[in-house]
């Protein structure tokens, strides 16, 4: 039986909040890196802005995603070592949001990057930002419009994208043998999941994404922003989705508005004149995708 205890290797430090452009943030920093031992060499890192991990074979370490900063990557780096003495060898990314790309540049740079194409293109747009410059040298070096497959070892591990979803670009990170996945994004519990329309996600594409790891023979989903997860886990949250869906559905065939629409799900409007405008929510976005012209 798997154990789910973390293992928390040396002392948590406080990771900083980094510049540049926005990233996701709903989960709130907390100390880290705290390394938890998910089974037989795959490991579950939380701490910053986002969560990520890593796996260890015979001969390297493959990392999914990065920290928020270099800083915080040179972190999980340093706990990586008390691990093991083998190099890194590959990173997997799973989408180009900055919380998980934006400390690319804590790894070494002689590791293979891997994305899906639509990330990669996300992130070199992102990188124009010369505040960003230095992860210039860190884009990915191999890409993938569909599932991509690396044997390491005795591990099968298949890069699976499947955006359009959270963006366009989202990649499940599957491992065969250890009946775990490496989700991104892609599951938020305890809130609405969250969808970048300017990245041309959809909340289509996120519940596609949830079919597609739900039929994975797997156990364990390691998302950037919860504890493990459950296939039962990753089912309610499909239901709820295309619960929202169906309800604003028949809202918009009766002739409702959006912020009628945002009413029945009491939404609050926002105070006429407040500073800003928060990213849209799943209401929105599903009320929008159901009404534009295509």
């Amino acid at each position: 039986m798997r154990s789910l205890l973390p293992v928390l290797l040396g002392f948590a430090i406080l990771l900083p909040a980094a510049g540049g452009l926005a990233a996701d943030q709903q989960t709130a920093p907390v100390q880290g890196p705290l390394v938890q031992n998910i089974r037989d060499g795959l490991y579950f890192v939380r701490g910053g802005m986002a969560y990520n991990g890593f796996y260890v074979y015979d001969k390297g370490v493959i990392v999914i995603d990065a920290k928020m900063t270099a800083e915080g990557t040179r972190q999980m780096v340093a706990e990586i070592g008390k691990i093991t003495r083998v190099p890194i060898t590959h990173v997997l990314i799973t989408h180009s949001d900055l919380d998980h790309v934006n400390g690319l540049d804590g790894y070494p740079k002689a590791a293979m990057i891997l994305s899906s194409e639509a990330t990669k293109k996300e992130m070199e747009e992102a990188f124009k930002d010369e505040k960003l410059a230095g992860l210039r040298a860190y884009l990915p070096t191999q890409t993938f419009t569909r599932t991509f497959s690396l044997r390491i070892g005795n591990e099968l591990i298949d890069l699976i994208p499947v955006g359009p979803a959270h963006t366009a670009g989202d990649t499940i990170i599957y491992f065969h043998g250890l009946k775990a996945a490496f989700v991104g994004d892609l599951a938020f519990v305890g809130r609405d999941p969250l969808i970048h329309r300017q990245k041309n996600g959809t909340s289509v594409g996120y519940a596609k994404a949830l079919e597609t790891m739900i039929a994975l023979d797997a156990d364990t989903f390691l998302s950037g922003h919860n504890d493990p997860l459950t296939k039962d886990d990753l089912k309610i949250l499909l239901a709820s989705i295309r619960e929202k869906q169906e309800k604003i559905r028949a809202l918009i065939q009766e002739g409702k508005t959006l912020a009628e629409v945002k009413a029945a799900f009491g939404i609050p409007e926002a105070a006429a004149g407040a500073a800003g405008r928060s990213r849209p929510g799943l209401v929105e976005i599903i009320y929008v995708e159901l009404t534009e012209k295509k």
